[in-house]
């Protein structure tokens, strides 16, 4: 009775998620909703022409992603994965200790302020520049591995908080085989990090998550047959 009366509870809500379907930022939003089982409404940003919408929502960076609930706009990636983890407490995010939290808000911010920079960076940048955005690229995803150590999930045994910020890896791995860059991120040097995004990317898959061709390449190159993923109906929808 108590999930029935929580679905109830659930689709009374007005819940819009504002994005676009490059972005792993609002991705992360996404992945948090169906996590929770939140029926929500998507929206499908153009960037070079905000929607009056977007910006009315969030007039301050006029950026995606928002979360609109009930009529009351979240900002920001990190702020709107707590909010939701606060407002839906059932199928929890972030941990429950207090240090345990920290730790996890920490390696979330350690995505947005050095792995993401590093990762646009290579994209646009080329010859020895490239190189050395590349060195420090995987010199970050050193620091994250040992971070990783033996667990499954950088929460230890299921997905959360810091394993949805990490979604910036699959961005990493797609960008290495659409751009043919050397191989910035594999099994061999990097065994736990490519294991966390196996377990992610499976997570994506079949909570509906993934529908762009670009989460099909990246589960390419993690080693996963499309073919086999939940949901076929969603892996052949063309980026």
């Amino acid at each position: 009775m108590a999930a029935i009366s929580l679905q109830t509870a659930t689709m009374a809500e007005e819940v819009k998620l504002f994005g676009t379907w490059a972005s792993p930022f609002s991705r992360r939003i996404e992945v948090a909703l169906k996590l929770k089982g939140v029926q929500f409404e998507y929206i499908e940003e153009n960037l070079p022409n905000k929607s009056p919408a977007l910006l009315k929502y969030n007039p301050v960076h006029k950026k995606i992603p928002v979360l609109v609930h009930n009529g009351k706009p979240v900002a920001e990636s990190l702020v709107i994965l707590e909010y939701i983890d606060e407002t839906w407490k059932h199928n929890p995010i972030l941990p429950t200790d207090p240090y345990e939290k920290a730790m996890a808000r920490f390696w979330a911010k350690y995505m947005d302020d050095k792995l993401w920079p590093a990762a646009t960076k290579v994209v646009v940048s080329k010859g020895e520049e490239q190189k050395a955005v590349i060195e420090e690229i995987q010199e970050q995803l050193k620091t994250l591995e040992s971070e990783l150590k033996e667990k499954k999930f950088f929460g230890g045994e299921s997905l959360g908080f810091v394993d949805i910020a990490a979604n910036i890896i699959v961005f990493l791995l797609v960008a290495q085989e659409a751009l043919g860059l050397m191989e910035i991120l594999t099994e061999r040097s990097f065994l736990f990090c490519m294991n966390g995004m196996k377990g992610l990317s499976m997570m994506l898959f079949s909570r509906n998550v993934c529908h762009q061709g670009s989460d099909i390449l990246a589960s390419s190159k993690l080693g996963l047959d499309p073919r086999r993923l939940p949901n076929e109906e969603l892996v052949y929808v063309s980026a």
